[in-house]
């Protein structure tokens, strides 16, 4: 019942914008993004964001059979994404389907996170942080020059932002081109590896067994070690 109730009011209170078409059982539609997926069969489950920019979750058996299986479809996009695509490495286990992407100005869930052959790139920034704002132009120049191609590296960036909407227009300000840890898994990667950093920004190069190999800003060693 009270699901009946919330798609009621969703499809029928809905700020229609540039989203896809979603349809309920009893035949209402709404335009909104599809954000993830969880669980399976009976189970599944899609999380949607509205105009409004607030999210809900709504269970595939709760659409029509069009959106059920277009629901079906994305979850197997996402599985298939998140299959292992290169050499295992200590970080997989949170690195792994938590990592987002700018897309146009959004951060959306990364589908194209590279595993890298030999070194992980950490670089620890935030918006706040004057001296982040004026190095990461230089670090991206550095990956849009080194990144392509190659599979020794992946940089990832580990916010110390607070807000996600902080976050999200720090990379569209400085057009970052690499993948991020979502905010909600920065404390649990934190938690498990000790990069010692003290300040930022920071950058810290290990390899696939968790080993520091580098702590450095200076871009012409690091070219060095991802050739």
């Amino acid at each position: 019942m009270k699901m009946t109730l919330l798609l009621t009011a969703l499809f029928t209170s809905f700020c229609f914008g540039a989203y896809e078409n979603w349809t309920s059982k009893d035949g209402r539609t709404a335009q909104f993004e599809l954000i993830k997926t969880t669980g399976e069969g009976d189970a599944l489950t899609g999380e949607f964001r509205m105009k409004n920019g607030k999210t809900v979750s709504i269970k595939a058996v709760d659409l029509d059979e069009a959106g059920a299986t277009k629901l079906k479809e994305a979850a197997a996009q996402v599985a298939k994404a998140a299959e292992p695509q290169g050499p295992a490495s200590v970080f997989d286990a949170i690195l792994d389907g938590n990592l987002v992407k700018l897309d146009g100005k959004k951060l959306a869930k990364c589908k194209d996170a590279t595993k890298p052959t030999k070194y992980y790139i950490f670089y620890y920034t935030a918006s706040w942080c004057p001296p982040c704002q004026a190095f990461t132009p230089s670090l991206v120049k550095f990956y849009e020059d080194n990144k392509a191609d190659n599979p020794t590296f992946e940089l990832v960036l580990i916010s110390s932002d607070n807000d996600e909407g902080d976050m999200e227009k720090y990379a569209t300000d400085k057009k970052m081109p690499w993948p991020q840890l979502s905010l909600g898994d920065v404390g649990k990667f934190s938690k498990k590896f000790d990069h010692g950093v003290s300040g930022i920004p920071s950058v810290v190069v290990c390899d696939l067994e968790g080993k520091i190999v580098a702590k450095t800003r200076d871009l012409n060693e690091l070219k060095k070690l991802v050739k």
